[in-house]
């Protein structure tokens, strides 16, 4: 990224910390520069970022930091079945995610209806009062890559 773009990416964070009410740190910077450089990275993976940024930062500033803004709602907080925590910087628009089951890789699925919460619930199927206002959808499969592995020619084929 050119020097340029990295200054108004700061910028841009700074502005979002402080919208949110947050005060803006070098490790709210880094965490959140982390997560939108590294969508659905898992903490140990943005801990080693953020200290490749600013050095040491202890484990639990950054969970804490993660807290934080995912309470702000400036960072969603996912975590597919037999899965840790993963954080994204896309929120707001309640898309849904694929992952695959042989290596575990996560990418993004736009919202089956376009609005949210995308999934018309019947009236009936939920206990009186619950107003829904997210419908969380994961699918599974084998991405492009777990999926061209398993069908190649085995090496010891004859």
């Amino acid at each position: 990224m050119c020097e340029t773009a990295r200054v108004r990416t700061v910028e841009e964070h700074e502005s979002r910390l402080r919208a949110a009410g947050l005060r803006v740190t070098r490790p709210r910077l880094a965490v959140l520069t982390a997560v939108h450089e590294h969508p659905h990275a898992d903490t140990e993976a943005l801990i080693a970022a953020v200290r490749g940024e600013v050095g040491a930062v202890s484990h639990q500033a950054v969970y804490d930091v993660l807290r934080a803004l995912t309470d702000t709602g400036l960072v969603r907080r996912i975590q597919p079945a037999n899965s840790v925590a993963r954080y994204e910087a896309r929120v707001g628009d309640n898309h849904h995610h694929v992952v695959c089951r042989t290596c575990g890789a996560i990418a993004d699925v736009d919202c089956a209806t376009g609005e949210a919460p995308c999934l018309e619930a019947s009236a009936d199927s939920f206990p009186t009062g619950f107003v829904i206002d997210e419908a969380e959808v994961v699918y599974w499969g084998r991405c492009p890559a777990c999926a061209a592995h398993d069908t190649a020619p085995s090496a010891t084929a004859s």
